[in-house]
């Protein structure tokens, strides 16, 4: 089990990298499409996030190329990334599942009429 939970770039970081290898702006772009545009993530919290990823050996560069005199990296999730993300979602998934647990419990019910006998003797 994951140690602790992923913070939000690093959760949408990976989910990004779920399906196939990509480089920075792609990973930028499909953030946005995960989030239905809701998070616009800034260049230097992507590469923060990446390289604390790199770190955790969650992600790997799966290869580097030369664009217009700049070094390219793609990012790909490891067998381990694979598994964090996996233990992620389903702890999002039981927190989710609680929640509506709760709001079913506490659904609005009629309240009582208070009757008071204020004015009368």
């Amino acid at each position: 089990m994951a140690e602790r939970q992923l913070q939000e770039p690093a959760r949408l970081v990976l989910t990004a990298l779920a399906d196939e290898p990509r480089h920075g702006y792609a990973i930028l772009q499909e953030v946005l499409a995960i989030t239905e545009g809701r998070t616009r993530m800034l260049t230097g919290t992507l590469y923060t996030a990446l390289d604390r990823l790199l770190q955790q050996g969650l992600i790997r560069i799966a290869d580097e190329e030369v664009v217009a005199g700049r070094l390219r990296r793609s990012f790909e999730l490891t067998e381990q990334g694979r598994l964090t993300l996996t233990e992620e979602t389903q702890r999002l998934r039981a927190g989710v599942a609680e929640a509506e647990r709760r709001l079913a419990l506490g659904a609005p019910r009629p309240r009582p009429t208070l009757r008071t006998n204020w004015g009368t003797a």
